[in-house]
């Protein structure tokens, strides 16, 4: 992976993880995103859906804030390929109602060009052990 990719993931990650955490901005994320950028998420997750460019991704951390107040980062890996990179994140997700913790892994297929982030494709592992968590908020 280039050291541009790789430093762009690295503030990406940390700028979610204080955003859904610590209640960052937005705009620490969107510095490291294309303006067109597109996110694809599980339709059967509460923030589901394609969404696309900043006016997007705000909207889908507005969603996904709704749901978790706190996400960390257990461990994650890498694997190059030109302007792609798959992720394999380990790491774990707070409901915001409940305050129940839950573990879960996902692969992200993420696109790039001129050092910033276009697109992403996450497949989580899980998705019933994440719509179970959120369930136990209800």
């Amino acid at each position: 992976m280039t050291t541009d990719a790789m430093a762009t993931l690295a503030g990406f990650y940390a700028a979610e993880a204080a955003y859904l955490t610590e209640g960052g901005e937005f705009e620490e994320m969107a510095r490291y995103l294309a303006p067109a950028v597109v996110m694809h998420q599980a339709e059967s997750l509460p923030y589901g859906g394609q969404w696309h460019g900043h006016c997007g991704m705000r909207q889908f951390l507005t969603a996904m804030a709704v749901s978790w107040d706190g996400l960390w980062f257990d461990e994650q890996r890498f694997v190059c390929e030109g302007e792609r990179v798959v992720v394999h994140s380990r790491g774990r997700l707070r409901a915001r109602r409940s305050g129940r913790v839950v573990a879960t892994s996902l692969l992200q297929w993420i696109e790039f060009e001129d050092g910033l982030i276009t697109e992403f494709r996450p497949y989580y592992h899980d998705t019933a052990a994440i719509l179970a968590a959120l369930a136990a908020d209800e």
